[in-house]
């Protein structure tokens, strides 16, 4: 069977933003997924919940995207729930880690749960930052960096893995 391309694999998103400066550190491009088994009460993009919804854009297409801005080396996975579509958001991954992105997700499930899940857990292995775990609506926040309740966690996913355990990244608490 032929290797699959960039321009053969097709990922279902939401949409797009260019740059970014509240979707993790530094500027970023946020690229967020359409599908969502959470449906968190309170969740800040209920729109992104149909698995049928948003648009079937191939990877290239998004690659190009991002390189398109000369300024962007960070990439933020968002939804949705991006996991829902990790084995499709890999080879996306995997070509911008290649080039030195710094790469993060945000999911609803926890760092445990993603580990259980081999296509999920390659795509960990990819990331440098995670905020997981769910929203929850009464435990909001508007003072937490990078996350919306107080459940989430900012972890350093490199560390993670390396010590068998969630790691906090130093961005949990200060946001840079």
């Amino acid at each position: 069977m032929a290797q699959q391309t960039l321009h053969d694999i097709t990922l279902r998103i939401a949409g797009r933003i260019g740059e970014s400066i509240v979707d993790g550190p530094g500027l970023r491009y946020v690229l967020f997924t359409q599908g969502c088994p959470h449906h968190c009460p309170g969740c800040h993009n209920p729109e992104t919940h149909d698995p049928e919804g948003g648009t079937l854009v191939p990877l290239d297409e998004i690659l190009d995207n991002i390189l398109a801005n000369p300024l962007i080396h960070r990439v933020t996975f968002s939804g949705g729930e991006p996991f829902t579509q990790a084995a499709q958001l890999l080879p996306l991954a995997q070509e911008l880690k290649s080039r030195g992105f710094h790469l993060m997700a945000y999911t609803g499930f926890t760092y445990k749960a993603l580990l259980g899940q081999p296509d999920s857990l390659a795509l960990l292995k990819m990331l440098d930052m995670l905020v997981d775990g769910p929203f929850i609506l009464a435990q909001r926040s508007l003072e937490l960096p990078f996350r919306g309740s107080a459940n989430q966690r900012v972890l350093d996913v490199p560390s993670s893995l390396k010590a068998g355990h969630p790691v906090l990244h130093p961005a949990h608490h200060s946001g840079s």
